[in-house]
């Protein structure tokens, strides 16, 4: 229950929060030099890297537990244990998941 309750919450930020970013950064590219500059430099900042990370892990959260929704759609993991483990390894993956890429992109 509480993998498809954290699926719903991190669809519905990257829609939100994720929609909100996607059009300041489209905007800030349009507005010219100075714009996306003042882009850089918020989500630069440390509440900006906040909001990255954040949707970073929403997205690989997300993914992973749609992962999970998939195998269980095709009907297998109903098994009381595996369903158990997918429970448990769904979160760490995207917390896994997030931290790998960050450790990627600030390389």
């Amino acid at each position: 229950m509480a993998v498809s309750i954290l699926h719903r919450i991190t669809g519905d930020g990257m829609a939100l929060v994720g929609l909100g970013v996607l059009v300041w950064w489209l905007a800030a590219l349009a507005g010219g030099a100075e714009s996306y500059a003042n882009f850089q430099e918020i989500m630069g900042s440390v509440p900006g890297m906040i909001v990255l990370v954040g949707l970073s892990w929403a997205f690989f959260s997300h993914m992973s537990s749609g992962l999970r929704h998939f195998v269980l759609d095709i009907g297998a993991g109903y098994e009381l244990a595996t369903n158990k483990t997918w429970s448990i390894v769904v979160p760490l993956l995207g917390v896994l998941l997030t931290a790998g890429f960050w450790a990627l992109v600030l390389s």
